[in-house]
């Protein structure tokens, strides 16, 4: 027999002042640039969720949103709209400076829109030919194909590759 008593999860979740998610577990550890990771993401968005440290190592699993302080869970939701909305770069304009911090001027699926790279370790090759780029608010560009990026835009890319 399953009961239905929310799960408790014993830890406090915040944003630091580079907006980067902060856990503090029961022993008082931080793990700051916590990744929120859904197992499920299009057929069970709320349920089986992996709070993970900046190596990715999972530190909390959580089987419901629902089950957490609603504070927590805000936190949570919120991270969770970032990672899920990805616009995809279809031309790399300008690169304000070959030192990070720099601003990025790019086109996108969504329209021209600026970001600042914070480092260049945030960009990051996934495949051959599939690359992101995560600014410093945490939200995520793709490049689906560099193939496809024009010349210039490939050149400024080749630089943090």
């Amino acid at each position: 027999m399953t009961s239905n008593r929310p799960t408790t999860y014993n830890f406090d979740l915040q944003r630091d002042t580079w907006d980067q998610l902060v856990l503090v577990d029961s022993q008082g550890r931080r793990y700051v640039g916590v990744d929120v990771v859904r197992a499920f993401p299009i057929s069970d968005g709320n349920h089986a969720i992996s709070l993970c440290d900046a190596e990715g190592h999972e530190i909390f699993s959580i089987e419901n949103l629902g089950d957490l302080r609603p504070e927590i869970r805000g936190l949570l939701e919120e991270e969770l709209t970032r990672r899920s909305f990805v616009p995809i770069i279809e031309r790399i304009v300008a690169v304000s400076s070959n030192a990070e911090p720099c601003d990025w001027h790019v086109e996108t699926d969504h329209g021209a829109t600026t970001f600042t790279l914070d480092s260049e370790e945030e960009v990051h090759l996934l495949d051959l030919h599939q690359a992101t780029i995560v600014d410093s608010h945490g939200i995520r560009y793709l490049i689906p194909d560099i193939r496809r990026l024009d010349a210039p835009s490939r050149k400024i890319l080749d630089r943090y590759m």
